[in-house]
């Protein structure tokens, strides 16, 4: 791929298909071809530049799955601007956080968001609060080409042992995630066209946008995920490819079955963490290959399963091989290989990776030590290249496919007036994988009280951080060091009395 900046890219399919479809949003029923992209974003982008965002500024953006957030994103690469995506699930709590380290001093939203930013703003850099419908200056377009390694987006991804980082995510980064959807399978061109349904403050709607430039490849972007309605969806656009992740592919076979399951276009569909036991049903059930994928915020895309291993790896948990721009090693604690078939940690480098996390230097070096990063994911390989994932090693919970820091959650709850302390932990859950249970000790004199707590992390953060499940102690099983020792506390969890926020009952 010759352009290897984002906004090259969008110059190279204006040029190239500039009458194709480009963009549908199933929501509103907008359309875009490539030639109105680019002239959206050249209007946008002179109107950022007449507020002085140029190269470097970060610009936070708060805003649902509407074409005003890629093509901002876009504006921002022409000018050498970060994007800086705020959850919309966030609130108070979170939101400011992604705020304040990002060091944005230019949000932009809309009014469902506008209270909210302006009662974090005055505690971060921020100094302007615009909706998107304000954004109509006319500025000069400065004379500025990005360069590959030049940052597009600081992503923040959630922590494993504190707060959520930023990914500091550059040009290359994405073009080099699109060229290897194009040049291996799923080998996306023109002919295609790709559907995403997550939101757009995730990397995945964002890289989809970006091989839909690269490849003339028309990109649908749903409103969110609907299971009921999905694949509906799927064949009303003539969709031939998509990614899904997470809780899914599980919910897509809890729908009742039709018979015209098997009736679409779909040649392939790239997935994460399928369930190893459904793998067979899914592919029974819509007669098309569901192909494992492995990548992260931090590194894009690393591992694929590919058609010649697919057939014979149906249901085994193998992730696939290293992509050609990755190398990928399974080592021990101290980094050095482990047999074939043993279990370590996989670690990976090559081009493309962020450049680090935002404003902590502390943290960057400790996930690229060695040399390689270090993903917290334990896995084997066999002696064909095969990777199969076994776990994680961070104290991290995955529920229905989000990313929950434990000590996000605890740290919430410890700003509570009645909380002495307080342990996050994640237990098996068949619906969302896991689900959170939060172990509390309250001040000595106070009654338990688990919907109160509910309510006030619903408060502090997004909804799918709160947990659902709850239990009291009167004191927590400490290390030598005053840490929570989480081992210990899972042995003693199991003889506790829990509160079920969802039943409303205690068992």
């Amino acid at each position: 791929m010759r352009e290897q900046h984002l906004f090259g890219l969008l110059e190279r399919a204006a040029r190239d298909w500039p009458d194709s479809q480009a963009w549908v949003f199933d929501e509103t029923g907008e359309r875009f071809t490539f030639a109105e992209i680019l002239a959206s974003v050249e209007r946008l982008a002179r109107a950022l530049a007449a507020l002085g965002v140029g190269p470097g500024d970060r610009v936070a953006v708060l805003l649902r799955n509407q074409p005003e957030f890629p093509l901002l994103w876009l504006a921002l690469a022409r000018l050498g601007g970060v994007l800086v995506p705020v959850n919309t699930n966030y609130r108070e709590l979170d939101g400011e956080h992604v705020l304040a380290r990002s060091g944005a001093r230019l949000a932009v939203t809309t009014p469902e968001f506008t209270d909210l930013l302006g009662s974090i703003a005055p505690r971060t850099r921020v100094e302007r609060v615009l909706t998107v419908a304000e954004l109509t200056f006319d500025g000069e377009l400065p004379d500025f080409r990005p360069v590959p390694e030049l940052p597009t987006n600081i992503q923040y991804t959630s922590g494993t042992t504190g707060s959520p980082k930023g990914c500091v995510l550059p040009h290359r980064y994405w073009t080099a995630l699109a060229a290897d959807l194009m040049a291996r399978h799923p080998a996306i061109t023109a002919d295609d066209t790709i559907l995403t349904a997550q939101p757009f403050h995730y990397i995945d709607p964002q890289w989809n946008v970006v091989l839909g430039l690269a490849s003339g490849a028309k990109l649908v972007v749903l409103d969110r995920f609907h299971p009921a309605s999905f694949w509906q969806r799927v064949r009303q656009h003539g969709v031939t490819w998509f990614y899904c992740l997470g809780l899914m592919p599980t919910l897509l076979l809890r729908m009742p079955p039709s018979p015209r399951d098997r009736q679409h276009r779909v040649r392939a569909i790239s997935a994460s963490a399928i369930p190893r036991e459904l793998h067979a049903e899914l592919e029974r059930r819509w007669g098309v290959g569901w192909f494992e994928a492995f990548g992260m915020t931090e590194t894009g895309a690393d591992i694929r399963m590919d058609p010649a291993d697919h057939d014979e790896q149906v249901g085994t948990g193998c992730i696939g091989r290293a992509a050609p721009h990755r190398e990928i090693v399974i080592a021990d604690e101290r980094g050095r290989p482990v047999p074939r078939g043993q279990i370590g940690e996989l670690l990976i480098r090559g081009v493309g990776l962020m450049h680090g996390y935002h404003d902590d230097p502390d943290a960057t070096a400790r996930a690229f030590r060695g040399g390689w990063f270090h993903t917290g994911d334990l896995a084997t390989m066999d002696e064909q290249g095969r990777v199969f994932h076994a776990g994680r090693t961070k104290d991290m919970i995955r529920r229905s496919g989000e990313n929950v820091s434990a000590a996000e959650v605890e740290g919430a709850l410890l700003l509570h007036p009645h909380v002495r302390a307080v342990a996050v932990l994640g237990v098996p859950d068949e619906l969302r994988g896991e689900e959170i249970i939060a172990h509390v000790v309250v001040e000595s004199g106070r009654e338990p009280d688990p919907c109160g707590l509910a309510d006030f992390c619903a408060g502090k953060l997004a909804y799918f951080k709160v947990p659902r499940y709850w239990a009291f102690h009167d004191e927590l099983p400490m290390t030598a060091s005053e840490r929570v020792a989480k081992g210990q506390l899972r042995a003693k969890a199991a003889r506790a009395r829990v509160f079920d926020t969802v039943e409303g009952a205690w068992r």
